[in-house]
């Protein structure tokens, strides 16, 4: 429409629905879910956060797994003092086993001086693997949470 009030292009514009004089119509409701007065809970917390974050927790968490790697260490060196300390005990209780030569040196040289290595080696490396099998089950524990 123009100022002067005739339509623009000469298009009169629509008129205007009347006002119902009937009964009034209903008034809007508003739908909302029985949550929504609630407050919200806060995010879950992993295991992981608890231990980044220093929690008690985090450190029960940890306590378990340190304590877990310190047994398995203990068992191993409890194994390994228990056969070197055995062999000399052996030697000492059977002097006759001292007078046995393999390739020309005393037995007891080579099972203590030779063979010892060898077994601690392997005590390490099923240590090693005990450990990282400890932590693997524990990362485990900790992501389910």
């Amino acid at each position: 429409m123009t100022r002067g009030g005739t339509p623009r292009y000469g298009v009169p514009r629509p008129a205007l629905p009347a006002r119902r004089s009937g009964p009034a119509r209903p008034q809007r409701v508003r739908v909302t879910s029985p949550r929504m007065g609630t407050t919200t809970r806060p995010p879950a917390r992993s295991g992981a956060n608890e231990i980044d974050e220093q929690t008690y927790l985090g450190e029960v968490y940890m306590r378990s797994l340190l304590r877990s790697q310190l047994r398995l260490a203990f068992t191993v060196i409890a194994v390994m003092l228990l056969v070197l300390t055995a062999l000399p005990l052996l030697f000492a209780w059977q002097p006759g086993l001292s007078d046995i030569r393999v390739i020309g040196f005393p037995l007891p040289w080579l099972l203590i001086g030779v063979v010892a290595y060898p077994a601690l080696t392997l005590g390490a490396v099923w240590l090693a693997r005990a450990a990282d099998r400890a932590e693997r089950d524990f990362g485990e524990i900790v992501d389910q949470q």
